[in-house]
């Protein structure tokens, strides 16, 4: 006999007739009429091989072996309880988990986004894994996190018949970032792509789209250029540009963002890139996944509004 067949149906039944001690009263508390009742009893009693109740007397008594078995029964029926208020939980958003990739890019960028999604739903537990880009679409694949943020040039709806289904949140211009005392920051006019590749740069290293673009740009340009300090910590760069001499390539929401950095246009200018969420198309998307994707939908609109009256 296949136990789930019995279970945890026969568990309730067993504990109702073992608080009532009747059969009846069992069958009227639970609202099953008694036939079927005693049919999934006898067969939880075949099952285990093993009388659960004694019948013999004037009230239903529970066996030595009942006893036992009652007692466990009452602890995996509470178990299964809590399992389906769990399941109510994650439905209606109370408790739950989102797991998110992001680059050191994207966090700066989209920490507002995360924050309304928190004083929203504050049972929902967030977890962030700062990682490159191309690991981003390898853990979105193997459903190692659930959404991916990404950063990088915007895309064409050739690029997205993959396994990743991507949604555009804001796209982002890219300058030349420089600290107070660096001499551009007293003029701050535009410079040449030559000039550009004079400075001595702090940068991402070559894990990372952002680096990529930037390389790829010098390179169509014909420039080499001077990386001074390379890092996986956008902190890192931020710190070494408001402090001294170097400069470095940031979206400009950052180098707004920053008290001590200022921005440089450099023409040709510097690549336009996206802040996208990626998905995995046909994977399963929790309820903790599918609110993020309609929140971050809406907050996206809300930016763009800010930028149109600006």
């Amino acid at each position: 006999m296949d136990r789930r067949d019995i279970f945890p149906r026969a568990l309730q039944y067993l504990i109702a007739i073992a608080e009532q001690g009747s059969y009846t009263r069992a069958a009227e508390t639970l609202h099953v009429s008694q036939p079927t009742l005693s049919q999934q009893i006898k067969q939880l009693e075949d099952y285990l091989q093993s009388p659960l109740l004694d019948r013999s007397g004037r009230t239903v008594q529970l066996t030595d072996a009942g006893k036992i078995y009652v007692r466990h029964a009452r602890r995996a029926w509470g178990e299964l309880n809590t399992g389906t208020r769990a399941i109510h939980d994650v439905k209606n958003l109370s408790r739950g988990s989102l797991r998110l990739g992001w680059t050191p890019i994207t966090d700066y960028l989209t920490c507002s986004l995360l924050a309304n999604y928190n004083s929203r739903y504050p049972g929902i537990t967030l977890s962030t894994l700062d990682m490159p880009q191309d690991e981003i679409e390898s853990a979105i694949s193997e459903a190692r996190v659930d959404i991916g943020i990404t950063f990088s040039k915007p895309t064409g709806p050739e690029e997205l018949s993959g396994p990743t289904e991507t949604f555009t949140l804001f796209e982002e211009a890219l300058y030349l970032a420089v600290g107070r005392v660096h001499p551009r920051a007293k003029r701050r006019k535009r410079m040449s792509a030559q000039e550009f590749g004079m400075e001595s740069l702090v940068q991402l290293n070559t894990d990372f789209a952002l680096r990529h673009h930037i390389d790829r740009y010098c390179h169509d340009h014909a420039i080499e250029p001077h990386n001074a300090i390379e890092t996986n910590s956008l902190t890192v760069i931020i710190e070494m540009v408001e402090l001294g001499l170097l400069a470095t390539v940031l979206p400009s929401t950052i180098i707004n963002t920053q008290s001590g950095l200022y921005a440089i246009e450099v023409s040709p200018e510097l690549p336009h890139h996206t802040v996208s969420l990626i998905w995995n198309k046909s994977g399963y998307k929790s309820p903790a996944c599918l609110a993020f994707l309609e929140l971050a939908s809406d907050w996206s609109s809300h930016l763009l509004q800010e930028k149109r009256i600006q």
